[in-house]
């Protein structure tokens, strides 16, 4: 493959993506998601903005001393004190990039700035000579390229590239340019700037109008040959383009478009996703493309029906392309027949051994209930002849809780019925909740491994019930439990029921199959 097809990731999670977060990360935490992002494939990676703060400059340090593939970058104004701050962090280092940027759109000049065009133009021809100074490596930035006349934005990128520029990035800052709009600004520098070819257009697309990834494959296909992105679509407003799409998308539609490709190490983009999500606190949408929960979920019948027979009816990519183990398919009442026969296959149950057509009729009852049905769920159809919420070994009957400030110790007293037995137990824990499950554990003789907890709301203002969901895992299975009360303590006891019932009916089924001893302490 030729350089001429490859197409250069810009990571600016750390600094674009940085500024929409609600607290600033630490340099350690930088350092975590920048070494993700090396593993990733990531080409150049912009570590913070050095002049911003302190910590912003330690953590451009530390990052650039760390980083052994991809090329460490640091923002700077068109301002001298700026870009020798991205030296000072980089001070040493055998390569590093600096990336001056400056406003060039009227509104920007002469609202933001104050200035005239001609002003703007001679300060960035002297802030790339003066970064030249420093690296080989200089990027220049026009802010907010889609709204700047275009014979503006031709004459200061010729500036920038005679200045010493050897990537010109061009930016839709504010995410308001539609495609085939932004493809003509592309292409028109390309038709127009006579030293174009001295230098690497590159192309920043905001979400604004959610058309981030659309825009920054646009500008791909009309020659730019650097996508400036963020892992998740982090960054200000309403984000930037996010990196797992451009990536996926020019790997996927490799042959659409002409053979351009990327770097990326896809298998990693899972990782990346979750380390990025679980440092910023910035969780991944259900429902966001690539890395989402949802992403590689299917529930209507027809689609498990596909999916089933040939993954790649309703998958274009694979989950393990990406770094996640399997596709999801979720039982709900959506489902058809073919799903629920291949999930009792999964779980060992052949044709023949069991009535289909029943089975399915009271998985659809089922569903209609429960809203989405668990394999255990559905292996107790095959086991008892009606599943409903009365068929439960643990009931919870009273709840007594003590906790206040650091000097209280968190005490519970939880009653249970279990069978046709009430009996109670007291216990300590680190919190509330954490007495109320040691409690619980003891009770039921059942001592599971809580692998997710989440509270949310169910309603609105202070009356709102609070509805708990928990994912255990108990001998290699996981199991799911919901609660729902105004008392959100005890919707988390409801909830760690719910699942304990689960578990021992799915005991009880293995023990009718002969797989293992009975329980103890039940």
């Amino acid at each position: 493959m030729s350089d001429s097809k490859r197409v250069i990731i810009f990571d600016t999670t750390l600094r674009d993506g940085e500024q929409a977060l609600q607290a600033s990360l630490s340099p350690r935490q930088k350092l975590q998601i920048a070494l993700s992002l090396e593993q990733l494939g990531v080409d150049v990676i912009e570590a913070g903005f050095p002049i911003s703060s302190p910590g912003d400059m330690e953590a451009c340090a530390l990052i650039g001393k760390n980083l052994k593939e991809a090329t460490v970058c640091g923002l700077s104004r068109c301002v001298e004190k700026d870009i020798d701050a991205c030296n000072e962090a980089f001070k040493g280092l055998d390569h590093f990039r600096i990336h001056t940027f400056i406003a060039t759109s009227d509104i920007h000049v002469q609202e933001k700035l104050r200035k005239g065009f001609e002003d703007v133009l001679d300060m960035a021809v002297a802030s790339v000579k003066h970064a030249r100074r420093y690296t080989d490596d200089v990027e220049f930035s026009c802010e907010d390229a889609g709204r700047t006349p275009i014979d503006h934005l031709c004459r200061i990128v010729e500036a920038a590239i005679n200045a010493g520029a050897t990537t010109v990035n061009i930016p839709d800052t504010v995410g308001y340019t539609f495609p085939l709009e932004w493809g003509g600004i592309i292409k028109t520098l390309f038709d127009r700037v006579p030293n174009i070819d001295k230098a690497v257009i590159s192309v920043h697309c905001h979400n604004d109008l959610g058309m981030a990834t659309a825009n920054s494959l646009t500008g791909v296909q009309n020659g730019a040959r650097q996508i400036e992105c963020a892992v998740n679509g982090l960054g200000e407003r309403a984000g930037n383009c996010s990196l797992e799409e451009v990536a996926m998308a020019i790997k996927t539609r490799a042959q659409y478009l002409d053979g351009i490709y990327t770097r990326i190490r896809a298998e990693n983009i899972a990782r990346a996703s979750q380390i990025v999500a679980g440092i910023t606190n910035e969780p991944v949408p259900p429902h966001k493309p690539i890395v989402g929960s949802n992403a590689f979920a299917h529930s209507s019948g027809i689609h498990q029906d596909g999916v089933l027979k040939n993954r790649s009816t309703y998958e274009i990519i694979t989950p393990e392309s990406v770094g996640f183990k399997e596709n999801n398919l979720h039982m709900t009442a959506r489902s058809g027949r073919h799903m629920i026969k291949a999930c009792l296959e999964k779980l060992g149950y052949h044709e023949g051994t069991y009535d289909l057509n029943d089975v399915y009729s009271r998985f659809l009852k089922l569903a209609d209930r429960k809203g989405q049905v668990f394999d255990y769920d559905l292996e107790a159809l095959l086991f008892f002849s009606h599943e409903k919420e009365e068929d439960t070994q643990f009931e919870l009957t009273a709840l007594n809780v003590i906790a206040g400030s650091k000097s209280v110790i968190p005490t519970a007293s939880v009653k249970i019925k279990i069978g046709k037995r009430v009996r109670t137990e007291s216990g300590t824990g680190n919190g509330p909740i954490d007495a109320v499950y040691n409690c619980i554990a003891r009770l039921t003789g059942i001592r599971a491994t809580l692998t997710s907890f989440s509270i949310n709301a169910k309603g609105s203002g202070m009356n709102a019930q609070g509805q708990v969901d928990v994912d255990v895992q108990y001998n290699g299975r996981q199991y799911h439990g919901k609660g729902l009360s105004t008392d959100v303590i005890e919707a988390a006891a409801l909830a760690l029921i719910n699942a304990y019932n689960s578990i021992y009916r799915a005991q009880i089924i293995e023990q009718e199959r002969g797989v293992q001893e009975p329980m103890k302490g039940v």
